[in-house]
């Protein structure tokens, strides 16, 4: 079931890393003209250019939504804040069904401000996710928790290992998954276990791909190009695959040196990077 090496159909290109490429309509065009037909869109992209349009683009060029960025950011100090979270994930799962994404990808939030209470920061997450899961069930729509990198545990996801993430989904039921970010988890000792574990129980609905750079010179904006860094991408792939999920491998490069780049110079890179560096087969010294 591994696509063949250089081809693209098992490669997707989340916006984030192009968006300097323009509008919606812009960065699916510089996809295309790179034989790139999988996506995955970020709110914002879709909220410029309207969600019937963004659909319309999509339906029309016959693309893959691998995601849609993103649901999540629950935890809040007060009632109010929190209620405004509930109603915001119910419009993105809107948003996800109506792209007919894989999945609505949910990075759930740190602490509230003023809050040292982690524990509380992540029993919000599970009561968030709780509340909005019959109307995701009702749209048809998954719910991927993507655990991120503990420097992010204040401020953007209080859940922070596969382990975490997957006994939540397992309290939560069906219809609740994780999107696996090499960037994220590649450190963690019990990540081989906690990967087969996902795909036992079906649960791996995404699969993120960049590289980890030694220094990295900010955690949220200096993350590599495939093979510039010390990821073992081909082991990793072989990881997920022998989970049984062969889904695409969606490219997250938050990077402010590969953002100031053209759209095209990055996409060329990244096809050649895909077929040489990120395969099962391949040499993780190739690039």
């Amino acid at each position: 079931m591994t696509g063949q090496k250089g081809s693209l159909d098992n490669l997707s290109i989340n916006f984030a890393t192009v968006r300097q490429g323009g509008t919606f309509g812009e960065i699916v065009d510089a996809c295309l003209r790179h034989g790139i037909s999988a996506i995955s869109p970020w709110r914002e992209h879709v909220a410029a250019a309207g969600l019937e349009e963004a659909a319309r683009i999509v339906a029309s060029n016959g693309l893959k939504v691998t995601g849609h960025c993103r649901g999540g950011f629950f935890p809040a100090p007060d009632v109010a804040g929190r209620r405004a979270a509930i109603e915001d994930n119910r419009r993105a799962i809107d948003e996800a069904a109506a792209l007919k994404a894989d999945c609505l990808v949910m990075v759930v939030g740190g602490l509230p401000k003023g809050s040292r209470d982690i524990a509380g920061a992540r029993a919000m997450v599970a009561d968030g996710m709780a509340e909005i899961l019959p109307y995701a069930r009702q749209a048809g729509v998954k719910l991927a928790l993507e655990p991120l990198h503990p420097f992010y545990a204040a401020d953007r996801a209080c859940l922070n290992t596969l382990k975490q993430s997957l006994d939540l989904c397992d309290t939560l039921g069906e219809g609740v998954g994780v999107a696996i970010d090499v960037y994220h988890v590649w450190w963690d000792p019990d990540l081989e276990a906690q990967v087969a574990r996902a795909g036992r129980n079906g649960q791996i609905f995404a699969h993120h791909i960049c590289d980890w750079l030694v220094p990295t010179t900010d955690p949220l904006n200096d993350r590599g190009m495939m093979g510039d860094g010390v990821i073992d991408l081909p082991r990793f792939r072989r990881m997920i695959e022998a989970a049984g999920f062969f889904g695409p491998q969606e490219v997250e490069i938050f990077s402010h040196r590969w953002q100031a780049r053209p759209v095209d110079e990055v996409l060329s890179v990244i096809v050649e990077r895909f077929a040489n560096v990120c395969q099962p087969g391949a040499s993780p010294a190739a690039a």
